[in-house]
């Protein structure tokens, strides 16, 4: 019989094996899962005349979005409030400062600013709405209306959107869309999804594992191991979609997914807990505010000059990069 510290180390060694292989299938089910969604999600983009923005705005933002929802939700209703309001801040923080600035150091792209105007003032809105009604340390009740309203408002102009750029779109070839290749890219677009939000949910399980394994605070797990964590389906998207050559769809699903995860999932994690969210100080002083610069140094400029620029890639990088540190040291 081995003694009682070989057996723990044993333990401790099988245990952390354990979590780096799921954390390994976790990751080859997001990269097979977001190459069948982004093909799928483009084919439905085209058949459907809808521009491929307003499709990564919001089929592909809700569908991407999910594992924060999850991991929020579930946080909130087993009381983890850290866990929940560092997930959504910090998963927003993460798309922006890190996967929306890859896209763009990777393809600078010239945009039409009618697609973007809406929704970007509208992410720049939500973040303001949660440093304005948080600053006492609580997500007040009226901040949770505030936020919901701007989701509608959000959905409203995706639809209309939709409806002016079909109708106003020049007659074009579609791509084939018979009843098998119908079910295949539907059945892509699910299973797809689906992959990439388990594979999402994996990583997310296991490196929350191997950090408390390593005894590290669970505010801090959460907004990075966690937020970035479930951020991989926007950064595998993301990355697909670059390779793709499909710049509208990887910023779309950016944007609508950062609106998504600010205006809806915080109010409904308040819902769930019965009463007014509680936010830390860290996500007071830290979180929201480089929330907001973040999401600042790439909607403003994008806008005023109809293009996004490697600078702003570059400056939000730099930006996530001082975050991270300030998070994990002091």
């Amino acid at each position: 019989i081995p003694p009682p510290q070989e057996a723990a180390e044993r333990g401790f060694i099988m245990s952390m094996f354990l979590a780096i292989l799921i954390f390994v299938v976790g990751l080859a089910l997001i990269v097979k899962g977001g190459d069948a969604f982004v093909d799928a999600a483009t084919w439905i983009a085209k058949v459907s005349g809808i521009p491929t923005f307003i499709v990564g705005a919001t089929i592909v933002s809700l569908a991407t979005t999910l594992p924060e929802m999850l991991v929020s939700a579930m946080a909130a209703a087993k009381g983890s409030v850290d866990m929940a309001c560092g997930n959504a801040i910090g998963s927003v923080t993460a798309n922006t400062g890190m996967i929306l600035a890859i896209a763009v150091l990777a393809m600078p792209t010239v945009i039409k600013r009618s697609d973007y105007l809406a929704k970007g003032l509208i992410l720049i809105a939500c973040v303001s709405t949660l440093l304005l009604f948080g600053y006492t340390g609580q997500l007040k009740w009226m901040g949770s209306v505030v936020l919901i309203v701007l989701f509608v408002i959000f959905i409203v102009d995706n639809v209309l959107s939709a409806k002016n750029s079909m109708k106003n779109a020049p007659a074009e070839e579609k791509p084939e869309h018979d009843k098998k290749t119908v079910i295949t890219n539907v059945v892509k677009f699910i299973l797809g999804a689906a992959a990439t939000v388990l594979g999402a949910r994996l990583m997310v399980d296991s490196a929350t594992d191997i950090a408390n394994f390593l005894h590290v605070p669970e505010a801090v797990i959460a907004v990075t191991i966690v937020a970035i964590g479930t951020s991989l389906p926007e950064l595998v998207t993301t990355i697909t979609a670059i390779a793709k050559k499909e710049a509208s769809l990887s910023a779309g699903n950016v944007i609508g997914a950062n609106i998504i995860d600010t205006s809806l999932i915080l109010p409904i994690c308040s819902l769930i807990s019965g009463k007014e969210l509680p936010l830390s100080t860290q996500c007071i002083t830290l979180d929201i505010p480089f929330c907001l610069a973040i999401a600042v140094i790439m909607v403003v400029p994008m806008l005023m000059k109809k293009k996004f620029m490697r600078w702003q890639g570059v400056a939000a990088l730099c930006t996530y990069a001082a975050y991270m540190i300030m998070v994990t040291v002091l």
